[in-house]
């Protein structure tokens, strides 16, 4: 297909894509579910998990072949802009004198999943089709793992936020322990991804490579971008554009070097200063992207996942331990962690909770995984599964802890060295 004739089918696509996500996300926002969900459900319905199911000609049609890569990049630059916009989020919820506490929630909360994904993976293997002959077993175990591992960060933020929660102690514990959670997951995604080339060189490039960007990220990008946003910087149009630049640059680079264009978006996000200049760009750049790029990941993500698959029956098994799995894991771990800090019981159980959800980021952890090569078809729809299903447990979850485990009064955040009534 030629690129005169790719140009209108892309516009097609992308009309039918903003306006099925659009009338999902409604329709879950009116049983309580934030828009991801509903993203997340149109990317599915409009690949060969539904459409393709009843009317392959259609699929095929609205997205041929051929145009799948147009949805790819487009995708990639609403998920770098996004994860750019996490960053930001991220660096101003990590200072509230909570840090024992959160770390104590996102250790166990990242720890025990991760061997629970490891263990499942291992039991899997010979049993489930969900290995690659070109990929390391130990590959698929960690990258399961991982991938169990990672929270929702994103919309635990925005569930805080709509709830009026994010000035008291226990909503600033949920942000910081979910923040260091994908910090930590993420990290450890990008070791998977180095171990996976399988060759020295390829580990050492990335490796290097992370240590350079960290040094440019400190030293360079920090301080440019201190100095754009400052009270004596320039005009809104070339701050933006500034901003652009670095936040691409630094996605360019962690591309070459292996570790993905996310990440380099996520930790120019964390350079950014604070202040009303920086939020006003932040939103100038995330909030256009995020409303018509980000929807092509999730279609592109839904083209990939075939819930047909799960007629085979060892696959719908692994995908049932996967789930039982995550949410023991994550929600057990979080809530044992949280009440071992000192948190009431109300408190842990809403810790709990919220850090289950995958959402968005395991989405993204899971596309990484199948651009690397190192995913197959099977484990991908089983992850999907995860990811859906954890993330519509959340809301329904809380709702029904409001009702029967009200919080105590809200109480401002304080320093950990402070006592904590109750």
């Amino acid at each position: 297909m030629s690129i005169s004739a790719l140009s209108p089918r892309f516009f097609a696509a992308v009309v039918v894509i903003l306006l099925v996500c659009r009338v999902v996300s409604w329709a879950v926002g009116r049983v309580g579910q934030p828009p991801v969900v509903g993203e997340m459900i149109a990317g599915v319905l409009l690949g060969p998990s539904l459409l393709g199911a009843v009317a392959s000609g259609a699929e095929n049609e609205l997205f041929p072949t051929a145009l799948r890569p147009l949805l790819y990049v487009a995708g990639q630059i609403g998920l770098v802009v996004f994860m750019f916009q996490v960053g930001h989020e991220f660096r101003a919820h990590v200072a509230h004198g909570l840090a024992r506490t959160a770390a104590a929630v996102s250790a166990a909360g990242t720890v025990v999943p991760l061997a629970l994904g490891v263990l499942l993976a291992l039991g899997a293997r010979g049993r489930v089709d969900i290995f690659l002959p070109s990929v390391a077993p130990g590959v698929t175990y960690a990258f399961v793992g991982v991938t169990l591992a990672i929270t929702a960060f994103p919309m635990l933020a925005r569930i805080i936020s709509e709830r009026g929660l994010a000035g008291t102690r226990y909503g600033s514990l949920a942000l910081a322990s979910g923040a260091i959670d994908d910090v930590v997951a993420w990290c450890l995604l990008a070791g998977v991804l180095a171990a996976a080339s399988g060759r020295p060189r390829t580990v050492l490039v990335a490796v290097g490579g992370a240590a350079l960007f960290a040094v440019a990220v400190l030293y360079l990008a920090r301080p440019l971008l201190a100095r754009v946003l400052g009270p004596q910087g320039p005009q809104d149009d070339v701050r933006i554009l500034v901003v652009s630049a670095v936040m691409f640059a630094a996605a360019w680079f962690t591309d070459e070097i292996g570790l993905y264009a996310v990440f380099g978006a996520f930790c120019v996000g964390m350079a950014m200063p604070g202040g009303p200049a920086a939020e006003h760009v932040v939103a100038t750049i995330s909030t256009p992207v995020r409303i018509v790029f980000l929807p092509l990941f999730f279609v592109y993500s839904g083209l990939n996942t075939r819930f047909g698959l799960l007629a085979n029956g060892s696959l719908l098994v692994f995908s049932a331990f996967a789930v039982l799995m995550a949410v023991l894991g994550k929600f057990t771990a979080c809530w044992a962690a949280a009440r071992l800090s000192g948190q009431d019981r109300a408190v842990a159980l809403r810790l709990g909770t919220l850090m289950n959800a995958r959402g968005l980021m395991q989405l993204i952890a899971l596309n990484v995984g199948l651009a690397a090569g190192i995913v197959n078809s099977e484990l991908f729809t089983a992850l999907v599964l995860v990811a859906l299903v954890t993330t519509l447990m959340a809301a329904p979850l809380l709702s029904w802890l409001d009702q029967r485990v009200p919080v105590p009064e809200p109480e401002p955040v304080r320093s950990e060295a402070a006592p904590v009534p109750g």
